[in-house]
């Protein structure tokens, strides 16, 4: 998709998400048969519910947050040290697995348009909320805490995996095809301003489960996280204790329940989108035979998990046969349809919470506090209290477990490394393609060529 196509006009937008509303099961409301503007669209509360839902079933099917194969659970891992990719020309994992991507990518590109696509129908929303005559003060506050939620989440990915990138807050089309990248620690600003006003909109409790929506929780997990990537250490910490604390609706679940549909460990997660259906990472993830079509764990990741480790044992899984021996991530047990769903795509869970205050315990002193969450992680996988004792070891304890905790799950791997500054090291040794360049993808060609404020292309493309 073009620039001039990814933000087009404002009553067309509506009525592509209407359309679509209709088809996916995820959505429980009948639309009215007739074309709507955005005016419309606002007075009645079910047509704006089903615009905002509509957001959450494009990010589960496509671009970064997809659970297929083209997502980046997948193309991240590659990336970085995780999976390893056949060297079929075929295989769009090849190139990510080999570093080598080109401004041209059309994966890359899927990456940015869907990402903006969305931000522009949540920004849409805001605005048809604010000027809503119809809609209540509740409804509102639901509707704009969600897509604030939803803007700060793709925005987040954005400057992560493109470095500096644009900050878009409106609607308008003018504005927005002439629109530069911003600093990086501005757009962390204008990302937990978002997540501030979304965490004191939502509501405590979960307006549709099995928990996919996010809640005031869900946000505040969120915030945490862009607090400690943003050096806010003690916030970071205070937030992720808000959600740590909330045992009436989180809980650390035993190794095999983390990522079933009713899971306690979860915090917010993606409609599978009909029932019977599981997650697409399953699907994609998941081979019985060898050699694998296109993906496999990597040795490293898997030689890395100590003896006795739970994770090794159940979120990994040996497919072997006389050409060799092979594994793939097992998180999602489910590949195929089954007569209930049994699994959802998992966005965002408590233990990353315990991960996120360990380390930023550990960052402002509090050792002691750190090795207590670091402990409850290690705890749950089967494994004694770490050995660490300076804030130098338990950092380095903490990376090492968010590795064999997060491991494909939405570029967690790539993003603890870039952050820490060991992606030369840790890749520059082992992937014969990496350069330092590398730590950010290019910005598409078509959308440079469209809007020249988004130039200079990131260096080493």
């Amino acid at each position: 998709m073009k620039t001039k196509f990814l933000f087009a006009s404002r009553s067309l937008i509506f009525m592509i998400l209407l359309v679509a509303v209709s088809c996916d099961s995820f959505v429980e409301v009948d639309l009215p048969k007739s074309q709507l503007t955005t005016e419309s669209v606002f007075e009645n509360y079910n047509t704006a519910e089903a615009a905002l839902t509509d957001i959450y079933s494009k990010i589960r099917d496509r671009g970064m947050l997809t659970g297929d194969g083209i997502g980046i659970s997948n193309h991240l891992a590659c990336y970085s040290d995780e999976m390893i990719s056949n060297e079929s020309v075929s295989n769009p994992s090849f190139s990510f697995y080999a570093n080598a991507l080109l401004p041209t990518n059309t994966i890359v590109a899927d990456y940015w348009n869907s990402a903006y696509n969305q931000i522009y129908a949540a920004n849409s929303i805001i605005s048809g909320c604010e000027h809503s005559l119809s809609l209540t003060q509740a409804q509102r506050n639901q509707l704009t805490g969600e897509a604030l939620f939803i803007r700060s989440l793709e925005h987040f990915y954005l400057l992560n995996i493109f470095g500096s990138v644009p900050y878009v807050s409106g609607t308008d089309y003018k504005t927005n095809s002439k629109i530069s990248k911003m600093d990086p620690e501005q757009m962390y600003g204008k990302i937990i301003t978002d997540l501030e006003t979304a965490v004191d909109l939502l509501p405590e409790s979960y307006i549709a489960v099995p928990r996919i929506r996010p809640n005031k929780y869900a946000a505040k997990a969120l915030l945490s996280r862009i607090y400690l990537f943003s050096g806010k250490f003690s916030e970071a910490s205070n937030t992720a204790s808000a959600v740590i604390n909330n045992q009436s609706l989180y809980a650390v679940e035993n190794i095999n329940s983390a990522f079933l549909l009713n899971s306690k460990e979860t915090l917010w997660q993606l409609h599978s989108g009909t029932a019977g259906k599981n997650t697409a990472d399953g699907a994609y993830f998941i081979f019985t035979a060898g050699p694998p079509q296109f993906v496999w764990m990597s040795s490293s990741l898997y030689n890395s998990f100590t003896d006795g480790d739970l994770r090794r044992t159940y979120w990994t899984k040996e497919v072997k046969d006389a050409s060799g021996t092979w594994h793939h991530p097992y998180k999602y047990k489910e590949n195929f349809d089954t007569s209930v769903s049994k699994e959802y795509t998992v966005v965002l869970r408590l233990s990353e919470q315990f991960l996120v205050r360990s380390e930023a315990r550990a960052m402002q002193g509090d050792l002691i506090g750190a090795k207590e969450d670091l402990n409850q992680i290690r705890k749950r996988a089967g494994l004694p209290d770490t050995q660490a004792q300076t804030q130098s070891e338990i950092l380095d304890a903490v990376l090492e477990e968010r590795k064999h905790e997060l491991f494909t799950e939405y570029g967690h791997r790539f993003f603890d490394l870039k952050r820490n500054g060991k992606l030369n090291t840790s890749l520059g040794n082992i992937k014969a393609g990496w350069n330092s360049s590398d730590q950010v993808f290019p910005i598409p060609e078509a959308e440079i060529n469209a809007n020249p404020n988004l130039k200079p292309q990131n260096p080493g493309y």
